[in-house]
């Protein structure tokens, strides 16, 4: 069973993917393929540097992110030529860590993307997670982690779907507004109603 674990920004998603790794869940990270695709010498990062120009590198030849983040932050036509470019390489990479995966016999893989719902991957999973906590809770953390004021936090938080509709998509949800134990017990009675656990 490939299960998708998604929630919004600040909704504990990460905890949850941690204790999933804690149960020996293989997890694809999209988070962390976003990443590898644009390693140093990688054919994504070569086609970043072909469409934005070298100046878009470090002089280690990696990714500068701030530089490019300041090209398109503003350009829409030039958003939407990255996306193209990074977009299906994340998607290829995660499919082939999964499947890598599946051939060596794992019976269970997670792939924790956070925006599923957004970029439309539902296809890529059998059951879908979704992280849910309340706006204010989720308002909250994202001020205290990310040292937000409300606006800054409300307007990463309005960048996402709404959760009422990711939980909609969703097969089964976790509620995540109490303690850590109370996310363990839920997400444990998931995987046993499943027949993963």
């Amino acid at each position: 069973m490939i299960i998708g674990l998604t929630g919004s920004i600040a909704s504990g998603k990460s905890t949850v993917s941690k204790m999933l790794k804690e149960y020996g869940f293989p997890i694809v990270d999209a988070d962390v393929v976003a990443r590898q695709v644009v390693e140093p010498g990688s054919e994504t990062l070569n086609k970043i540097a072909e469409a934005f120009g070298k100046e878009v590198l470090t002089e280690t030849g990696e990714l500068d992110r701030k530089k490019l983040g300041s090209i398109i932050f503003n350009d829409e036509e030039k958003r939407q030529l990255l996306n193209s470019i990074i977009h299906p390489a994340i998607r290829k990479e995660m499919l082939r860590q999964r499947d890598e995966y599946l051939a060596k016999g794992e019976k269970t893989v997670i792939m924790d993307i956070p925006l599923l719902f957004e970029s439309k991957l539902q296809h890529f999973v059998d059951k879908i997670l979704v992280v849910a906590v309340s706006e204010e809770v989720q308002l909250e953390r994202l001020m205290k982690r990310n040292q937000l004021s409300e606006e800054e936090a409300k307007a990463r938080i309005r960048s996402q779907l709404p959760m009422p509709v990711k939980v909609q998509g969703a097969d089964a949800v976790i509620d995540n507004n109490g303690t850590i134990e109370e996310t363990r017990r839920q997400l444990e009675k998931i995987l046993k109603e499943w027949g993963v656990l």
